[in-house]
């Protein structure tokens, strides 16, 4: 399980960027989030896990969690 905080979220695109711990910036997408955690009320800072998934763009932030 990776750590890291939500750098931006673009609401009216539905997707957003985390800032791992690791130093890299992963995407994510509203259908990545875990049920227990709204789109909407995502907000810059808050800390996550989540894991990251191979995407022909790059990597990908699924499975994403309040930390």
């Amino acid at each position: 399980m990776n750590t890291g905080s939500i750098a931006r979220v673009i609401g009216e695109r539905g997707f957003g960027f985390i800032a791992g711990d690791d130093g890299k910036q992963y995407f994510f997408h509203r259908d990545g989030l875990t049920p227990t955690l709204v789109f909407d009320e995502l907000a810059g800072g808050e800390k996550v896990t989540f894991e990251i998934e191979a995407n022909p763009k790059g990597p990908r932030a699924t499975q994403i969690r309040r930390a």
